[in-house]
């Protein structure tokens, strides 16, 4: 139902784009048990146009989650086209990566009830992330700014460690700074 199917209008698709928009905005600062209202009127629609499109929070859960997956997937290769370097092209992506991770807290605990779809948008995750990354840093091995050891899976692992302390109710604590420590030090 939350797919982009090509039977659905143009602008349909686009309401939803911007539905699925304003829902990552919400879930990335109140968290996903937010008020659905909230997110209703963070996209300017009505209830009833949400449970429309998503008859349950976890199916507007999960249509975020695979929306940001494919917009980290898609920026890959045009931040590497567009960005000054190839570590700097890491560096943005990384970041847009990391507001997801802190975005998808509470997934699992929406998805409680439904784990083989828990299960089946992690491997969705690795399948769409973990090659883009892996072009990520074979670029910035290419052009010599990072460590040549360094591998995909093991820095995506460290970012996701890194914000999930994010949660915690510390306000001084920021993911992104901490983040960018960690890619400073994987840095030739």
């Amino acid at each position: 139902m939350t797919e982009n199917s090509p039977t659905k209008r143009a602008d349909a698709r686009r309401n939803e784009q911007a539905l699925l928009d304003a829902a990552a905005a919400v879930f990335r600062t109140d968290g996903v048990d937010a008020p659905v209202r909230r997110v209703a009127a963070a996209a300017g629609v009505g209830m009833g146009t949400i449970y429309r499109h998503f008859p349950t929070r976890a199916d507007l859960v999960a249509a975020v989650y695979r929306h940001q997956i494919e917009a980290c997937a898609a920026a890959g290769p045009d931040l590497l086209a567009t960005r000054s370097s190839p570590f700097a092209a890491l560096r943005d992506w990384v970041d847009l990566f990391a507001d997801f991770l802190v975005t998808k807290h509470g997934l699992a605990a929406a998805l409680r009830d439904d784990p083989a779809g828990f299960t089946a948008l992690h491997a969705v995750f690795l399948d769409r992330l973990l090659p883009v990354l892996e072009e990520l840093l074979a670029a910035a091995r290419d052009a010599n700014e990072v460590v040549p050891d360094l591998a995909a899976y093991q820095l995506m692992r460290a970012v996701g460690d890194i914000c999930a302390g994010a949660q915690a109710t510390d306000p001084d604590y920021d993911p992104r700074r901490t983040v960018h420590l960690l890619l400073d030090g994987c840095r030739r």
